[in-house]
């Protein structure tokens, strides 16, 4: 079974260490996207040991539509299909509820969606999802919710964060249904429940104060980066945090920049997750400690520089920025991989000097230091 283990506290900052079936997370931690089993721009299993990833994140709805749950337990689970071997945390499907909103109908059973890929009707609630994650043998399943929009009206975001909480109890009993079962894959599955209540202090704190009573093996703010503002988002972390249990891990989903995560941890945040190192990656637009830049601009055609003096990670190490440009502009494959690689390292190896700052004890001397590094380069646009 799983076991948190409060390290260090630096003011509200947190270090533990997560001890799971899968392996340990030394923690704050950022989770490595692999939506459907893989992180977009080619990049391997191998290259996630490389670069130091320990949790990768995949997505319950995408794996339900393609290839299919079934098919994936079938074949010895999440672990045995993509061949990792640390930990895995699966979302619930509860982000579709709002990204796809308009394929979908909520009901107190659960919600009827529209398959993004070819329009068949696909039904989940709280069972399903639980079904669904047990199959794909997860280390960690999260809890099935709806995020309604940040900025939706409070009556709406009451009723739905009421309905959410009622669906985490239904989750809960399913899966210490599903945990007890003989053809279950990974019997020690764990269940991190969300946080809900867009901008409003009150709902999300009654909400959590509800959810921490639960003695869920891990707790989420949901809900947020999806319409607020930075400001917006920090002030709910002050309010909430406070209110979820300081003995289990607490996860910020879909978030974030480099300056969101320093200032999530010390507001007490330990794991995180969020595209944008993939998706920069993707584009050319690459993070470093002097902030981001775009390898596509014309000034790097003739830089023999590495993307960033010092960066011990694949592309760095052998790349020039000019090649790399070279092989955007080129629309090889190459270019964006090694993009990739270069910004989840990146993201990777912040977390290892925030889990060391917190350590020593002096993570608010780091956080100040390393927000004003990132504010060097203003961001290239062209």
């Amino acid at each position: 079974m799983a076991e948190y283990i409060l390290r260090k506290v630096d003011g509200r900052a947190k270090r533990a260490t997560f001890k799971t079936v899968h392996g340990t997370v030394e923690t704050p931690v950022f989770m490595n996207v692999g939506t459907v089993g893989a992180i977009k721009g080619a990049v391997s299993t191998d290259d996630l040991h490389e670069i130091g990833t320990q949790i990768e994140l995949s997505n319950t709805y995408h794996l339900h539509v393609r290839t299919g749950d079934e098919t994936i337990k079938e074949l010895g689970g999440l672990h045995k299909f993509m061949v990792w071997d640390r930990p895995i945390l699966t979302d619930s499907g509860g982000f579709q509820v709002f990204s796809l909103a308009d394929l979908r109908k909520i009901k107190e059973e659960g919600v009827t969606f529209r398959s993004h890929i070819d329009g068949h009707k696909i039904f989940m609630g709280p069972e399903e999802s639980m079904q669904i994650q047990s199959n794909l043998g997860s280390t960690i399943a999260m809890a099935f919710d709806e995020c309604p929009n940040a900025l939706a009206e409070y009556d709406y975001v009451k009723n739905s964060v009421d309905r959410t909480y009622r669906w985490l109890v239904r989750c809960k009993k399913k899966m210490a249904e599903l945990n007890k079962r003989e053809d279950t894959i990974n019997k020690n599955q764990l269940l991190f429940g969300i946080n809900q209540g867009a901008i409003y202090e009150d709902i999300r704190i009654d909400h959590a104060k509800r959810i921490s009573e639960l003695n869920l093996d891990g707790y989420a703010v949901g809900g947020l980066a999806v319409g607020e503002t930075h400001e917006q988002m920090y002030h709910i972390l002050d309010v909430v945090v406070p209110y979820l249990p300081q003995n289990k891990p607490t996860y910020l989903m879909g978030v974030g920049t480099p300056a969101n995560i320093l200032e999530a941890v010390d507001r007490g945040i330990d794991f995180f997750d969020c595209v944008y190192p993939s998706r920069n990656g993707r584009h050319g637009h690459v993070y470093t400690n002097k902030g981001k830049r775009n390898l596509f601009n014309a000034r790097y055609a003739k830089d023999m520089r590495p993307i960033e003096e010092g960066c011990q990670c694949p592309a760095c190490r052998t790349y020039s920025r000019a090649y790399i440009h070279h092989l955007l502009k080129a629309k090889e494959m190459l270019g964006m991989r090694l993009c990739v690689l270069h910004n989840l390292y990146f993201y990777n190896h912040l977390m290892e000097q925030i889990r060391d700052a917190i350590d020593a004890g002096r993570y608010a001397e780091f956080k100040r230091e390393k927000l004003d590094e990132l504010q060097e380069v203003s961001q290239e646009t062209n």
